[in-house]
């Protein structure tokens, strides 16, 4: 496949009638991926920068998924005394039945499905990851203005680049360790529809958004993200 511009496909996993319990299976195998790639690693720097002086906060996570990101969340603010009250919202029914069952009770997360639209109001944080590569240019204008707008002191997208040695070299990594066949089959689509670092400063001016940071984070991340 070329790379030269994004691929449109529709990811399986995003499929309509795939059933509860395969969906459960591949946003936990997704999950491990994300360790794997340290996915959580940009969030939670983002995190510690944005954080700095505050004793609490509260954070809306856009397209959860499994809630790995939300746990690792909440684990890293119980270790430095940090009272977060998060917020998880999807879409897609599944996924809070999907986050329930991997969460353990006591960590103080919140799983909404939703619309991300109804529920900006309050918070300080908005972050994202591996979302904005599932949204057309013209959604994801409207998310980066909805955040702005929305999150009072930042927001956060971790999402991929689009890049041909991880287009390439994912379906090996996926091999090795066994992951569903969805998760091989999505994980390089995603990648193929992930956005390139030139193309987010015209996004961002489209949204009317001139501060945010656009940066690359090893392995193969792309963030863009706004602090107050």
């Amino acid at each position: 496949m070329m790379l030269a511009e994004r691929a449109i496909a529709d990811e399986l996993m995003d499929a309509e009638d795939l059933d509860a319990d395969t969906y459960a299976d591949v946003v936990a195998d997704l999950a491990k991926v994300n360790v794997i790639t340290m996915a959580a690693r940009p969030t939670l720097d983002f995190l510690a920068r944005a954080t700095q002086g505050m004793t609490r906060f509260t954070l809306l996570d856009v397209g959860f998924g499994d809630g790995d990101m939300l746990r690792r969340i909440a684990r890293w603010a119980q270790k430095r005394g940090i009272t977060a009250e998060l917020i998880g919202v999807d879409l897609n029914p599944r996924s809070e039945r999907a986050a329930r069952a991997h969460t353990p009770p006591d960590l103080p997360i919140t799983w909404i499905t939703g619309d991300y639209a109804d529920h900006l109001a309050g918070v300080d944080f908005v972050i994202s990851s591996l979302v904005a590569h599932h949204m057309t240019p013209t959604q994801l204008v409207d998310f980066l203005r909805a955040m702005e707008g929305g999150a009072a002191r930042g927001w956060l997208i971790n999402d991929l680049h689009r890049h041909a040695f991880a287009y390439r070299g994912f379906p090996l990594l996926a091999r090795l360790f066994g992951w569903h066949r969805i998760v091989r089959h999505d994980g390089q689509l995603s990648i193929a529809r992930a956005y390139r670092p030139a193309e987010w400063p015209p996004l961002l001016a489209d949204a009317g958004i001139s501060k945010a940071r656009v940066y690359r984070a090893f392995p193969f991340r792309l963030c863009v993200e706004r602090l107050r």
